[in-house]
């Protein structure tokens, strides 16, 4: 029987040589079939940089969050882990054509999107959870400060199987296909190194009519993040990375589908059709706390007011969030499963994201949501070149 570390080294190989962008014709084709069926499709940035891919950039339409358990014996087979995910990774990304099989060889490719591989149009997020930094790898010495497993909140009903995970990985796209290559060839690439503990996939709704995209329960979702500007402030950390928080929040649709249009706005802040807050008439228009201070327009207890005060106290606790809407069918009752990946980035998550969970504690709109789901975990620096590989300073 093979083992872990003699696939990890085969996976490497062929991480490296797995797809090669041998046509520049044929990747230009490629491109220009994109193009062709959406007009309004941009590319997306390169593999490398100083951050990773996929959170700067505006959500795409469908998304995969993955967490997995790390199996890898010791820390030589976790430093290949990260050397074969950085480089499936490059590959995905670039696109190409795939080696050809061997004779009697599986082939190199699933073929779940042809013969070519398209280039840019795929994100890649990798983040390594709490649970990493034991004595496993004798990585405990150098887990962050303040950084731990999620806890369990008021008003969660947390099931332990969709939780925390040693590795978390984001695969976006603008079409599900590409989003399913990329999972089965970095899964194939892993196994023996790491299993998937959960997977949840989701997607964006385009905007309608307009403006930021809205979530299941009909309001738009994600209007005031920070502004670029303030992403080294309120994003980054001092090395380029980043810190991941995941919620799986199912949504009581049916529950929440049954009260009027009025109860709704006033439990969310905001008008329901325009996105506004109830003070204002356009999405982007700030609310004005501070000159209704008891709430007669917008309820001391609303959402937007208890996350988002607006104060100079709480300005530090602002995230980044990126919202995605997941639909897993029917529970064993016949309800309808469905409600929001939400995910958020931050420097520090007892002061951003923490901070904004406390403030929420009880609010009115616990009645009609459910966390079931969810981790911390630590984007890792970006990739800077063809020798780098994710974790390098962390497994150095």
């Amino acid at each position: 029987m093979t083992d872990r570390r003699s696939f990890l080294r085969g996976a490497l190989a062929a991480g490296v040589g797995g797809v090669a962008a041998t046509s520049v014709a044929g990747a230009a084709a490629s491109e220009r079939g994109a193009a062709a069926s959406e007009p309004d499709a941009k590319p997306l940035r390169g593999f490398h940089g100083v951050h990773q891919a996929g959170i700067e950039e505006s959500p795409l339409p469908r998304t995969t969050v993955v967490s997995f358990d790390v199996i890898a014996k010791d820390r030589r087979e976790l430093t290949d882990l990260m050397r074969a995910i950085t480089d499936r990774a490059r590959v995905l990304t670039a696109g190409g054509t795939p080696d050809g099989a061997g004779i009697s060889g599986p082939p190199t490719d699933s073929g779940v999107l042809g013969p070519d591989v398209p280039g840019g149009n795929l994100l890649v997020t990798v983040g390594v959870g709490a649970s990493l930094f034991d004595r496993r790898y004798g990585l405990a010495e150098r887990r962050p400060e303040r950084f731990t497993a999620m806890p369990t909140f008021p008003n969660d009903a947390l099931d332990p199987a969709w939780c925390h995970g040693d590795l978390s990985l984001q695969l976006s796209a603008r079409d599900e296909d590409t989003v399913l290559h990329a999972l089965r060839d970095i899964a194939r690439h892993t196994r023996g190194a790491a299993q998937i503990r959960w997977k949840i996939d989701g997607f964006v709704s385009p905007p309608r009519p307009s403006g930021t995209p809205r979530n299941l329960l009909g309001f738009r979702d994600g209007i005031s993040n920070p502004a670029p500007a303030d992403f080294g402030r309120l994003v980054w950390t001092g090395d380029g990375g980043s810190f991941l928080v995941v919620r799986l929040i199912r949504m009581l649709v049916e529950f929440w589908d049954r009260i009027g249009i009025a109860e709704q706005e006033q439990l969310i802040g905001r008008a329901r059709d325009t996105g506004a807050p109830l003070d204002g008439e356009h999405e982007s228009d700030q609310p004005k706390f501070a000159a209704d201070p008891i709430g007669k327009i917008i309820p001391l207890t609303s959402h937007i007011r208890l996350a988002n005060p607006r104060t100079p106290r709480t300005d530090g606790n602002r995230i980044l969030r990126r919202g995605f809407n997941y639909d897993r069918g029917v529970d064993a009752a016949g309800d309808l499963d469905m409600g929001l990946i939400f995910t958020c980035y931050q420097r520090d998550i007892p002061s951003q994201f923490e901070a904004v969970q406390h403030r929420l504690k009880d609010e009115p709109l616990v009645d009609y949501i459910r966390p079931f789901g969810g981790g911390y975990f630590l984007v890792l620096p970006g990739v800077r070149d063809e020798r780098d590989f994710l974790g390098r300073a962390l497994l150095s």
